[in-house]
């Protein structure tokens, strides 16, 4: 049976539904511009730093920053010696610092090659009036750039990693040899508590920045956990400037089409509209299953942070074995080739304690209050301890040992052509304030001390 509808009506109705579809909307020639230098300069940054790795989670499978590799190291090591003429070799891998001369280098030259490259692409591609699909493609490579490094730092937070409770050493160092950074570190991890909140709310963000309704708020807490670390970093001197930095712009380039939504919401007590953040594609079950595929990435990667903050607990947290003689011991009796030295402050051979923390070491502090630092190896068999020094392959020193006292501790044995026999007794770790003052909910005065 023939339809009722008239072919020209047929063809009328179709022409106004394809006329409801809402155009794309043509973007200003500075936007452009500038999406294209944000496209290439983050997504090199992303691939070339430890943000890759922090995508591509494997247990036992470690990443190296691309950065450090081939083709990329030579490209930078070219740049400090032609362009800033840097003639001290660069450290670029195994240093635990984000602000190496290397990672300066390195921004520097995505820098010049993120603006060669928004040149070369403006001029090529300047008849193109909007990079939507581009863009929410890119926003969701961000989103979870973000979301990775958010769910380390913070993870490593709850399980109080990042920053510990003070060594042994710490305790017993007097605060004029803290650097900043070290009385930042020894401040939070003196507050388990205060870590985990803080970790808490990084968490929160790379939660939040996984889900695609709820990636605004994300990175509003994003931004708002990395201002605060990034001010912390700058003025405690830690490490991880330029870092930090990084992912305040990140998280705010994320916020940047909502800037119009924020300002109504937060701050004129106007309506905010729906955002008009585009979808991944058209069809509404590819979008489900694209919204379902991201949550079920994102759970891989809280899983896999989860369990490296586990294994990291246990290899060198918290849960990780203490040494054989652990603690803090002081030395009463300090006697070198046979003669008793008094502890006087102006013996620069005489030794003040020992401290035996983790078991592949310990520390003597001298009576200047400084620090050396040794390899051990301590056999509580045979009650023996081989000493080694750190850069001095052939260097090696023996003690034995005997305990009569879990609080008496007796050493004999040979150092740098020296007989030493030592006497020590063990400071009871909870004797220290910081240790044992707790937390009080009365307190008639202010306990600052």
């Amino acid at each position: 049976m023939s339809s009722s509808v008239p072919v020209p009506a047929r063809i009328e109705a179709s022409v106004v539904h394809d006329s409801e579809t809402p155009a794309i909307p043509q973007w200003k020639a500075a936007t452009r511009i500038a999406f294209r230098f944000c496209f290439a300069y983050f997504s090199s940054f992303c691939l070339t730093t430890q943000i890759l790795g922090g995508l591509l989670l494997i247990p036992g499978v470690d990443f190296p920053d691309l950065a450090s590799l081939r083709p990329v190291r030579p490209i930078v090591f070219w740049t400090a010696a032609h362009v800033f003429h840097v003639t001290t070799p660069l450290v670029y891998t195994g240093s635990g610092s984000g602000d190496k001369t290397f990672d300066w280098l390195l921004s520097f030259c995505l820098l010049i090659i993120s603006a060669v490259a928004t040149l070369v692409w403006s001029v090529l591609d300047r008849r193109r009036t909007e990079y939507v699909t581009l863009y929410k493609w890119f926003r969701l490579f961000l989103r979870f750039a973000l979301a990775s490094e958010m769910l380390l730092y913070g993870l490593i937070k709850i399980v109080p990693l990042q920053m510990p409770f003070p060594f042994l050493t710490k305790l017993v160092e007097p605060f004029g040899s803290f650097s900043p950074m070290g009385v930042l570190w020894s401040s939070v991890g003196a507050s388990p508590a205060y870590e985990m909140f803080a970790g808490s709310a990084e968490t929160l963000a790379g939660v939040l920045l996984i889900v695609p309704r709820t990636a605004t708020l994300g990175a509003l807490v994003c931004l708002a956990d990395m201002i605060q670390v990034f001010t912390l970093n700058m003025s405690y001197d830690v490490p991880v400037k330029l870092f930090s930095f990084h992912l305040v712009v990140m998280a705010a380039f994320l916020l940047a089409p909502e800037t119009q939504r924020l300002l109504n919401f937060f701050v004129l007590d106007r309506p905010a509209e729906p955002s008009k953040c585009p979808d991944l594609f058209r069809e509404r079950r590819a979008n489900r299953i694209a919204v379902f595929a991201q949550i079920i990435f994102g759970i891989w990667l809280i899983g896999m942070n989860v369990y490296g903050a586990r294994e990291s607990w246990r290899s060198y947290g918290g849960g990780a074995p203490k040494s054989e003689l652990y603690g803090i011991w002081n030395i009463e009796q300090f006697t070198i080739d046979g003669q008793t030295r008094p502890p006087l402050i102006t013996d620069n051979d005489r030794w003040r304690r020992l401290i035996f923390d983790a078991p592949s070491g310990f520390a003597i502090q001298r009576m200047d209050d400084s620090f050396l630092r040794y390899g051990s190896t301590i056999n509580a068999k045979s009650q023996s301890i081989v000493v080694t020094k750190g850069g001095a392959q052939n260097w090696k020193a023996s003690f034995s040992y005997e305990r009569p006292q879990p609080t008496e501790l007796a050493l004999n044995g040979e150092m740098d052509g020296h007989k030493l026999h030592l006497q020590l007794k063990l400071i009871d770790r909870n004797s220290f304030l910081l240790v044992n003052r707790g937390f009080h909910w009365i307190q008639e005065y202010p306990f600052n001390r």
